[in-house]
C-alpha cells in the first residue's frame, strides 16, 4: 500500500553539518544501495533534509509513516534497517532513541523530553522537508505569504502587521523589526534600496542561521523579498560566511529554483514587482557581523564598522537605504504575514514576542537546536529541555550571547529568558548561542577564552577595542597564572567601563561584558587566583599541582611510564612521587591512574 506521495514509507536523513560530520553522507549511500539491492526503489523514498535540532544522537534517520526515530546510526546498521523494517516492517527497535520507544508503540517525537516544550516556528522546516527541492517548500505554504502581501497588501500594510506582531531582530540588540523597516520605506520607487540578510554567523558555539539555511533556504528568500516589497527595494544580499559549504551550496540551489519558478525575478506572480538576491561570501571576519561593517565589506572593502548616524535605513549599502536582518528573524517573516500579527504577539512575554532558537551546548546532555516561545525559564531548557548536566554535576552557569554576552550563575536558574531579562542580569541574548557550564568550570578561565577571541576579531579601527581588549587580556592571563594584585583587578573592571563607553562598534562596546558579568557573580574567584594563588574549579595550569596520595598509590608504574616528561618517581610496588618542576601538568597521569591515587589542588 503507497501512502506518501506515491511511496509506503519516506526515509528522511540528516544532511546538516553536524550529522553530515558524522557520516550521514554515507548512510545515505548505504541506504540507497541496500533499497535497490532488495527492488524496493519505488516503494521507499529517501530525502536528505536539514537539522532535526538533536544533534547530540546524529546522525538521524526517522521512517514515515511509523515516526520510527533512529539515532547514532551507523553505516553498519543499514542493511539490517532495511531488510527488517523497510522490507518487511518490523522496527529495530534496539536501535531507536530510547525516548521515542514505548510498552507496545513508537512514541511520536514532540512527546520526548527534548521536544514537547518547543514550538518550533524558524525551525518548522528543518529536517521535515527536503531542502533542495522548492516544491517540497512550496508544499508547505512556502511563497504562500509573498504572493498574499503582492496581491492583497499593501507595503505600509506588510510593515504594520510586523510592528503588530512584536517581531525583534534575533540577531543581537532585538531592535524591532517593523520599526527598522518603516525607517527605510520613504521615497518608494525613487530610491535605489537594499535589502540584506546577515548570514556572518560568528559567535562561538552557535549554529542557528546555519541551520535554518542548510534545513530551509527558500524561508530567507521569500522574507527578503516581502521586505523588498514593503520599502521599494528591488535588488538583495545575502552575506554568508565561506565556512559554511552546505548552506551556500543549498542557497545557491534555492535561488536558481526561486528564478526558475518566478518567485524572484521580473514582474514576480504577473504583479510587475521586481526583485532578486545574490549571495556575497565573508571571509570569517566576526566584525562583520555589525551591520556596517557587513555592508562595508559585501562593496568590495575592508569590513571596517562606519560611525552612527547615519543608520543604514537613511544611508546603508552603496551609500543607499538599507535594511538588514539575520537569518532566524527572516524566518519567522512568512507565517506572521500568514497566520496574522496577533498569533505571532500571543507567543512570548510582554517586550519580547515569539520564539527564540538556542544553540545548546557545553556541559548538556541533549546538545542541540531548540526553539522555545520567549519566557521559557533557563532551568527548563537546560534540565528538561537539555535533558541536564552529565556525570552528576552541578549548575553553574551559563553562557548567553557568545563574546557579546555574559554569564548567568545558578542564582538566576529560574529567570525567564527575554530580551528584558537577560540585560537586567548582565547578559543579553545576542543570536542565540547558550553555553552550558557545570561546577568544573573556571569563570575567569572562561572571561579569558571569549576575550581571546574578541581581541583576534577585532578590526583594529579603533584604539578602546584595538589596545584596551589587549590590555585586559594580559591583566587576565596575569591572574590565571597567579601573578596579579588587586590593583590589577581594579584596573581590569576599570577598562572595561571605558571600552563600553569609547569603543566605535558593538564589537568593541560588548567585549567586556563576558568579564563584567563573572566579575558581578564570580568575583571570588578572581580574588582566589589573585590572593590564594589558586584555581578553585582546578583549570588554571600554572596554579594547580598534581599529587600523589600515599595511603593509594600501589606503586604499578603506570603512572611514571605515560608521564611524557619524566616528572614521577618512584619504583615497582613503592610509593611515586611527582616532581614539580618537570610536571607539564597534562593530567595524563590522573586520567590513567586505576586506583585513584593522583589528585590535583
Amino acid at each position: 500500500m503507497k501512502t506518501l506521495d506515491g511511496y509506503r514509507k519516506r526515509v528522511l536523513v540528516c544532511g546538516g553539518t553536524g550529522c553530515t560530520s558524522s557520516g550521514s553522507k554515507k548512510i545515505i549511500e548505504a541506504l540507497e544501495k541496500e533499497v535497490q539491492k532488495h527492488g524496493l526503489e519505488k516503494e521507499i523514498e529517501i530525502v536528505k533534509t536539514g537539522c532535526f535540532g538533536l544533534c547530540a544522537l546524529g546522525p538521524i534517520m526517522i521512517v514515515y509513516p511509523e515516526g520510527a526515530f533512529y539515532s547514532m546510526v551507523k553505516e553498519e546498521n543499514i542493511p539490517e534497517i532495511v531488510s527488517e523494517h523497510l522490507a518487511n516492517g518490523r522496527v529495530v527497535t534496539r536501535l531507536l532513541y530510547e525516548e521515542t520507544v514505548g510498552e507496545d508503540k513508537i512514541l511520536p517525537l514532540q512527546e520526548t523530553q527534548f521536544y514537547k516544550k518547543q514550538s518550533r516556528i524558524a525551525l518548522r522546516n528543518c529536517g521535515v522537508i527536503a531542502p533542495e527541492n522548492i516544491e517540497e517548500y512550496i508544499g508547505t505554504q512556502g511563497y504562500e505569504a509573498l504572493r498574499k502581501v503582492l496581491t492583497e497588501m499593501t507595503p505600509d500594510d506588510v510593515i504594520q502587521t510586523i510592528l503588530d506582531s512584536g517581531l525583534r531582530g534575533r540577531g543581537g540588540a532585538g531592535f524591532p523589526t517593523g520599526l527598522k523597516w518603516k525607517f527605510a520605506s520613504g521615497n518608494r520607487g525613487n530610491v535605489q534600496k537594499y535589502v540584506c540578510c546577515n548570514a556572518d554567523e560568528g559567535d562561538p558555539g552557535a549554529f542557528m542561521d546555519r541551520s535554518i539555511l542548510e534545513g530551509d533556504p527558500h524561508v530567507v528568500l521569500e522574507a527578503m523579498a516581502i521586505a523588498g516589497y514593503a520599502i521599494g527595494a528591488s535588488q538583495g544580499y545575502i552575506y554568508v560566511r565561506a565556512e559554511y559549504p552546505i548552506a551556500i551550496e543549498r542557497l545557491e540551489i534555492a535561488i536558481k529554483q526561486a528564478r526558475e519558478y518566478g518567485m524572484l525575478g521580473k514582474d514576480i506572480f504577473g504583479t510587475g514587482f521586481d526583485f532578486d538576491i545574490d549571495l556575497r561570501l565573508g571571509a570569517g571576519a566576526f566584525v562583520c557581523g555589525e551591520e556596517t561593517a557587513l555592508m562595508t565589506s559585501i562593496e568590495g572593502n575592508r569590513g571596517e564598522p562606519r560611525p552612527r548616524p547615519p543608520f543604514p535605513a537613511v544611508k546603508g549599502l552603496f551609500e543607499s537605504p538599507t535594511i538588514l536582518n539575520n537569518v532566524e528573524t527572516w524566518a519567522n517573516i512568512p507565517l506572521i504575514i500568514l497566520n496574522g500579527p496577533e498569533w505571532f504577539a500571543g507567543m512570548g512575554t510582554e517586550k519580547s514576542k515569539g520564539t527564540k532558537v538556542f544553540a545548546l551546548g557545553g556541559k548538556i546532555h541533549n546538545t542541540g537546536l531548540v526553539e522555545v516561545p520567549m519566557g521559557t525559564t533557563l532551568r527548563e531548557i537546560v534540565e528538561e529541555i537539555g535533558g541536564g548536566i552529565p556525570n552528576g554535576k552541578k549548575f553553574k552557569a551559563a553562557q548567553t550571547g557568545g563574546p557579546s554576552g555574559g554569564c548567568i550563575p545558578a542564582e538566576h536558574f529560574d529567570v525567564p529568558i527575554d530580551y528584558d531579562n537577560l540585560m537586567a542580569i548582565g547578559s543579553m541574548m545576542g543570536s542565540g548561542g547558550l553555553i552550558v557550564m557545570d561546577e568544573s568550570t573556571c569563570m575567569v578561565d572562561i572571561a579569558k577564552f571569549f576575550l581571546e577571541f574578541t581581541v583576534d576579531e577585532s578590526c583594529g579601527k579603533c584604539t578602546p577595542c584595538r589596545v584596551g581588549t589587549r590590555r585586559m587580556l594580559e591583566i587576565l592571563d596575569k591572574i590565571t597564572k597567579g601573578q596579579a594584585t588587586m590593583e590589577d583587578l581594579d584596573k581590569l573592571e576599570e577598562l572595561c567601563y571605558h571600552l563600553k563607553e569609547n569603543s566605535l562598534c558593538a564589537l568593541g562596546q560588548t567585549a567586556p561584558n563576558p568579564i563584567i558579568s563573572t566579575l558581578r557573580y564570580f568575583k571570588d574567584e578572581y580574588i582566589a587566583h589573585i590572593v590564594d594563588k589558586k584555581c578553585p574549579a582546578g583549570v588554571c595550569k600554572d596554579l594547580l599541582q598534581y599529587k600523589i596520595n600515599a595511603d593509594k598509590c600501589k606503586g604499578c608504574t603506570l603512572c611514571a611510564r605515560t608521564c611524557p616528561n619524566g616528572a614521577i618517581i618512584g619504583s615497582v610496588k613503592e610509593v611515586h612521587m611527582i616532581d614539580q618542576s618537570k610536571c607539564v601538568k597534562c593530567g595524563a597521569c590522573m586520567e590513567k591512574c586505576r586506583f585513584g591515587a593522583i589528585y590535583k589542588e
